[in-house]
């Protein structure tokens, strides 16, 4: 498996795509920060929404049992998933009883934790993702490289031979219009002809045993209105405890994630239909095990924004598919390693420990505290490389002595330009700033004097 700095290298190779990468996600900060100054009270929002997901966690045993006896009332199937598996089983054998041979779903980033779309089709169950981004990356087989801009990592000319590949439009025709009509069309087809709608929860209320699913395609209504059966597949994180919290988040959610005061298609769904099923699975799949993690438990507060992604200096400059795990950049880094420590902790080093992820998080993560603790579990486990303990041990022991600091900055400054390229690993692809003529010990010193 290639390490995040191999793929990274690979993704940065092409550095005019990369640096257009790194604009448009900066545009999307930039429209994040003018959305959040025009609510006066924004800072006391998120910590009003950092203390109710506190609380949640705190109690979130007795919330989602009082959702889950809410939620039968309300005529709605809940069943329990303790890890992917049995999450995607439970799916399939809903569709069996159904007979359900073709779903549509909606985007849903826990689906893709559980990698039900391959488990299902496996199955012989045709699944066709309908948001525009997410059935881009389906038609290419590739995974998302971003948790809200699922298809970032690709312009609109790759896009446009995509669909004269598998949707047989206009050879060369990459005009944006004319793709969202051709996709539009084609997915009308699948609509039409689902016998089941999948979906995730952004929300669940445990108050009411109600939930709420946000998009701006109406992709999810499409197909939870059409279809016959609903599945709704959510992380037992999800739940809040009261109508009037709901509030908080909705006014939060958009904003952070492109910069709209709302989605455009905000659905509460509180009933059962008379004709139609309607199944919630809860999932656990780890996360209760972050819950006995004091350091790590912040990280169940995610609502799954993308603004850590969007504000990243790295995983703008690295794309989302250098990351092993499917949720990428700085909140990945953290759930990643929680997951398998040995195959993406390295994440937890893909980070300048900048800040910008906590200054933009709705509901305050303290990400960079969560990524040095990764960092210690990774280095104490043995995984790091050889080379990098051994280099790490050399920094520590010299930056322990005053005497040899000074001595190796001094040294730094004669020796440092001369250096092979080879020997000079982090500064590959950066240019290092000029060493200072003086120390901050010798202008201390010199003040000290005065």
């Amino acid at each position: 498996m290639s390490s995040h700095r191999e793929k990274a290298k690979e993704f940065l190779k092409d550095e005019k795509f990369s640096s257009w990468q790194d604009s448009a996600l900066w545009f999307v900060r930039e429209k994040r920060d003018s959305a959040t100054k025009e609510v006066k009270e924004w800072e006391e929002l998120r910590k009003r929404a950092s203390n109710i997901k506190a609380h949640t966690l705190s109690r979130l045993d007795f919330y989602l049992e009082e959702f889950e006896k809410n939620a039968l009332k309300n005529g709605f199937e809940v069943h329990w998933a303790k890890d992917a598996l049995e999450h995607n089983r439970i799916v399939y054998n809903i569709l069996k009883k159904e007979g359900a041979k073709k779903v549509v779903k909606s985007k849903s980033m826990l689906t893709e934790e559980c990698h039900l779309n391959p488990f299902l089709e496996h199955k012989g169950i045709e699944v066709v993702d309908t948001d525009l981004g997410e059935r881009i990356i389906q038609l290419r087989g590739e995974k998302p490289s971003h948790i809200v801009l699922p298809a970032i990592h690709l312009k609109k000319e790759q896009v446009a031979e995509t669909f004269e590949k598998f949707l047989d439009t206009k050879k060369g025709k990459s005009d944006p219009t004319y793709l969202t009509k051709e996709a539009r069309k084609h997915l009308r087809e699948k609509f039409l002809n689902a016998d089941a709608a999948l979906s995730g929860v952004n929300f669940a209320i445990s108050q009411n045993g109600s939930f709420v699913v946000c998009t701006n395609e109406g992709n999810a209504d499409m197909g939870t209105s059409l279809a016959p059966v609903h599945i709704a597949s959510m992380g037992i994180e999800k739940i809040i405890p009261k109508m009037e919290d709901l509030g908080v988040f909705i006014r939060m959610l958009a904003r952070s994630a492109t910069g709209q005061p709302i989605t455009t298609y905000t659905s509460h769904y509180f009933k059962k239909p008379k004709d139609k099923k309607v199944h919630i699975i809860i999932v656990d799949n780890g996360r209760s095990k972050m819950l006995k993690e004091r350091d790590f438990i912040g990280s169940l507060k995610c609502i799954r924004c993308g603004a850590c992604l969007n504000t990243c200096p790295i995983y703008r400059r690295s794309g989302g598919h250098s990351y092993p795990y499917i949720i990428p950049g700085p909140i990945g880094s953290l759930l990643g390693s929680n997951r398998d420590l040995q195959h993406n902790g390295d994440t937890a080093f893909a980070s300048t420990l900048c800040g910008s992820c906590v200054n933009v998080c709705p509901v305050k993560i303290d990400i960079t505290h969560q990524l040095l603790a990764y960092r210690k579990d990774y280095v104490d486990s043995g995984y790091l490389s050889k080379s990098k303990s051994y280099t790490l041990k050399l920094f520590a022991f010299v930056f322990s002595s005053k005497f040899l600091t000074e001595v190796s900055f001094n040294a730094a400054k004669i020796v440092l330009p001369f250096l092979p390229k080879r020997l000079k690993l982090w500064g590959n692809g950066r240019e290092l700033p000029k060493l200072a003529k003086k120390s901050f010990s010798q202008i201390y010193k010199e003040l000290e004097n005065e």
